[in-house]
């Protein structure tokens, strides 16, 4: 029987483990662990922005679910009309499908590309308590939220489990959505709008907001608690994360600018300032993992998308086998 080099021309270096003098784009086999490994670049940056492809609608106070190859973005304001609309972004284009059944901006947003959430928002002469789940296909109106609110906070892994914090007005309200009802829940410690939050229903973060505060409260399923504060405190900015122990907070105003591009990370204890969007924006939309992230949308009204993506951080081998 041939052996790999007759069929290959090449011979792959064996190990018994791993092969600490690989060098990078090598291949090896580890012995001990009877599997194939490949030597990555060792990269040391803290993660980017890049550009992504427009939404086929430039607006603003959006809504927002998915994750970076499979975004959702809903409603929102064109600096004409309030919208309805729908589109879906694959990871390399956007794509307008079925209309949310009511128009209307400052909105809230959780869950994925098939199964999300929209609640809350202004549509004039006010703010609206109507809620509607998204399945991949079409949406439909349930419950509502127990109080009509807008710039709300919200957090959610899917339809059927849900947060919406805080709110227009400076609200403390919490409520937590169980795929049938909302229910009202212990309150922020900080009444606020225009937050950023990230996490699921029972594990969530609430950062930022008005009026213009740094201010950072972690949820744990039954109570808000006061955790380290923002390195910058701002408003109108926009969250990315699946887990509320690591979350990236990017956008928003502060006091001295009408929009900024600031992106912080939330390691779980504290956050820290890293690459800046490539597009200074507010009320912006955003989704996704702290790892790889999606913004869209924003004012000045844009349709520009960025997408943050982490490198592997050390040398690495991944397994092939």
């Amino acid at each position: 029987m041939a052996d790999y080099k007759d069929i290959a021309g090449a011979t792959i270096r064996s190990n018994a483990g791993v092969l600490t003098s690989a060098k990078t784009g090598e291949l090896f086999y580890d012995e001990t662990n009877r599997n194939f490994s490949y030597r990555f670049a060792n990269l040391t940056t803290a993660g980017s922005w890049r550009t992504g492809a427009n939404l086929n609608t430039a607006k603003e106070s959006l809504g927002a679910a998915g994750i970076q190859t499979a975004g959702l973005a809903f409603g929102g304001y064109d600096g004409t009309a309030v919208l309805n609309e729908t589109e879906l972004y694959n990871g390399a284009s956007w794509t307008e499908v079925n209309n949310l059944n009511t128009a209307r901006l400052y909105n809230a947003g959780v869950g994925t590309q098939t199964s999300a959430l929209c609640f809350g928002g202004f549509l004039d002469p006010g703010n609206t308590d109507i809620n509607e789940s998204w399945n991949g296909t079409s949406w439909t109106e349930l419950a509502d939220l127990n109080t009509a609110r807008n710039t709300i906070g919200g957090a959610g892994a899917d339809n059927t489990s849900a947060l919406a914090i805080g709110g227009s007005g400076s609200l403390t309200n919490t409520e937590i959505w169980n795929g049938t009802a909302w229910t009202e829940v212990n309150n922020l410690n900080t009444g606020r709008s225009q937050m950023g939050a990230a996490g699921i229903a029972t594990a969530a973060l609430a950062f930022g907001g008005s009026a213009v505060t740094a201010n950072t409260e972690v949820w744990n399923g039954t109570n808000w608690t006061e955790v380290n504060n923002l390195t910058t405190a701002r408003r109108q900015l926009a969250g990315a994360g699946a887990s509320y122990t690591s979350v990236l907070a990017f956008g928003g105003e502060t006091p001295g600018a009408a929009a900024v591009a600031i992106t912080e990370k939330w390691n779980g204890t504290n956050w820290a300032e890293v690459a800046d969007l490539g597009t200074a924006r507010n009320h912006l939309a955003g989704t996704g993992t702290i790892s790889a992230g999606l913004a869209f949308g924003g004012l000045p009204i844009t349709a520009a998308t960025e997408e943050w993506n982490e490198p592997l951080g050390a040398t690495q081998e991944f397994d092939l086998s």
